[in-house]
Parts: C-alpha cells; sequence; structure tokens
C-alpha cells in the first residue's frame, strides 16, 4: 500500500487526488504546508513552483511514499490571462513528476481585480456573491457553467501525474 503525503487540507484538491488514484492501494495523509509561492500565482512558472513546493514540504513532514501538491494560477498570454493549474508528485528518491490541467481564458473584468492584487478566490466570491468558492466548483466551474469543476479539473491533472509516475517506473528504470 502506498502512504501519500498530500500538500493541501482543501477538499476539492483532496477528493481530486483521492480519485485521480483510483484503483491504486494507498492511504492518503492530507496536511497543511505552504506552496512557497505568491496567495495569486501569477505565472505557469510560479504555479509550477507551488505545486512541486507543496509535495516537497508534504513528503518532508510524514513518513510516506510519494508527496503530491496542487497548484491553481493564472497565466498573462496575448490573448488574455488564463486559468491555470499544475500538479507534482515528489518519491523519495527525489523523482518528480509535473503535470498541468485544463485553461480557461478569465473574463476582463476578472483580470482587472487579479491585477489589482486581488486574489482569484476573494474575486469570485464578489463576482457570484457565495463562499468558499475554491473549496467547491471553483473558477473553472462558474465560468465553464458547471460543465467542468474544480475537483474534475485537477481529478485530470492528478491522472496525468499518476499515469507518468506510472510508467517512468516501469518502463524507465
Amino acid at each position: 500500500m502506498l502512504h501519500i503525503a498530500i500538500g493541501t487540507k482543501n477538499p476539492a484538491k483532496v477528493d481530486a487526488i483521492i480519485n485521480g488514484f483510483a484503483g491504486v492501494e494507498a492511504n492518503f495523509l492530507p496536511l497543511s504546508v505552504s506552496s512557497g509561492v505568491s496567495a495569486q500565482p501569477f505565472s505557469d512558472e510560479e504555479t509550477i513552483r507551488g505545486a512541486i513546493n507543496r509535495a516537497k514540504s508534504a513528503l518532508e513532514h510524514v513518513v510516506a511514499d510519494l508527496g503530491i501538491g496542487l497548484e491553481g494560477g493564472v497565466a498573462e498570454t496575448e490573448y488574455g490571462m488564463f486559468l491555470c493549474n499544475w500538479g507534482a508528485i515528489l518519491d523519495r528518491d527525489n523523482e518528480t513528476v509535473i503535470a498541468g490541467g485544463a485553461r480557461i481564458l478569465l473574463p476582463d473584468e476578472i483580470t482587472m481585480e487579479l491585477k489589482k492584487g486581488i486574489e482569484l478566490g476573494d474575486v469570485m466570491e464578489e463576482f457570484t456573491k457565495q463562499k468558499n468558492i475554491g473549496k467547491a466548483e471553483g473558477a473553472i466551474g462558474i465560468f465553464t457553467n458547471h460543465y467542468v469543476n474544480r475537483n474534475d479539473m485537477f481529478t485530470h491533472v492528478v491522472k496525468l501525474l499518476v499515469g507518468q509516475y506510472t510508467y517512468k517506473k516501469k518502463h524507465l528504470k
């Protein structure tokens, strides 16, 4: 049985990780750890670094086989600001696997608020008049009319991570 340290206690992310490891016999250990990046990551690089930091920190805090971190952020492009999300798995041999997921263009009114320094979660709560959006459907759920929610988005990232990790362990020894 794998022991997996999770670098968050956010219910949407924890559920996504458990879903992403479907079929793998595992014990999950959610932990509150720092991402080591801005509260609102503003690039793919910063968001990836946050995911890696969460995986590494989780693995350092408990006895586990793997650490996993998920991080959401935004990335500016010539087409506008996109929602981005990244994940990382780190094992005891310091082998790191990284994967990214869905991207959607954020509406201009959301982008303007983010550029003022307001975190996406806070912007979304004001925009929707709902609390805890980031622990539920997330901005992706709102802006895809609930066709894709935060759990779906991060589950996809976790499946990409698990698939890459198991492939590497099986084929690239």
